[in-house]
């Protein structure tokens, strides 16, 4: 996926999906009122007057979360096909100290021939997407150029600071990948390879201790949540899906 749908992201039945080109509004509303009430039961965060919300990319085929059940364990699906899937929550007012965050996910496929540290082949099946607040003027005169194409393109600038929960094709689950374009995006990888395909993979994460390993420093508030499943590099088809997830704030230490 490329540097500016990452950033946009921060800022989505066996019959066939329901796909999209163009903004997110474009989908059904019945669609929309099922995919919201599943969201709102689904993914638990701190409280914000925003609610998840799919986003489709310009450009980019977009294929709809579906509300599902799969053993008994409520879930989205989403039928991936060269498509980037963003569902995101933003915050009115950002989140000043995230700590617990918890979810599940399962895919049966992995992307053709993907590799998370290059820029035109690093997608991934599933991703929970982090977007962080921060001292802009601390970014390199790229990043600021980057993020003002962002902003042209999208609307929205890039995110301080960007830190993916992710699957990848080789590498060894712990490892930290800095996109290629800049250093403002780094992914965790979770899982890796085919070894868990059709399995539901349950984390728990420290969202500072993560951060800290990412980006060796303390995060600041975070902006934004999402959920992404990405394809659209490689090509590739598969299907993936999103249990539920919760977001919750750290405890003050005493």
């Amino acid at each position: 996926m490329g540097l500016l749908v990452l950033a946009a992201a921060l800022v989505a039945c066996s019959s066939p999906p329901d796909v999209v080109e163009g903004p997110a509004e474009a989908l059904g509303t019945k669609q929309q009122l099922a995919l919201g009430r599943a969201a709102q039961q689904l993914l638990t965060t701190p409280s914000s007057t925003i609610p998840w919300q799919p986003f489709a990319l310009p450009g980019k085929r977009y294929v709809a979360y579906e509300p599902v059940v799969v053993l008994a364990r409520p879930s989205l699906r989403v039928h991936a096909d060269s498509s980037v899937s963003i569902l995101r929550r933003r915050f009115e007012s950002p989140l000043p100290t995230p700590g617990r965050l918890a979810f599940s996910w399962k895919v049966d496929a992995l992307p053709r021939a993907a590799d998370l540290a290059a820029a035109d082949a690093s997608d991934s099946p599933v991703g929970v997407v982090l977007g962080f607040e921060g001292d802009r003027s601390r970014w390199t005169p790229k990043t600021h150029r980057l993020s003002e194409m962002t902003r042209l393109l999208t609307g929205e600038e890039l995110p301080f600071a960007t830190l993916m929960y992710v699957w990848g094709n080789k590498e060894v689950p712990g490892t930290v990948v800095v996109n290629p374009r800049t250093d403002r995006i780094r992914k965790l990888v979770l899982d890796s390879g085919t070894g868990e395909l059709g399995r539901w993979r349950d984390h728990v994460r420290d969202v500072q201790a993560d951060y800290r390993l990412a980006f060796g420093e303390e995060p600041g508030p975070l902006r934004v949540v999402a959920l992404m499943t990405d394809t659209d590099n490689t090509g590739s088809a598969l299907t993936a899906w999103y249990g539920a997830l919760t977001l919750e704030t750290a405890v003050p230490a005493r």
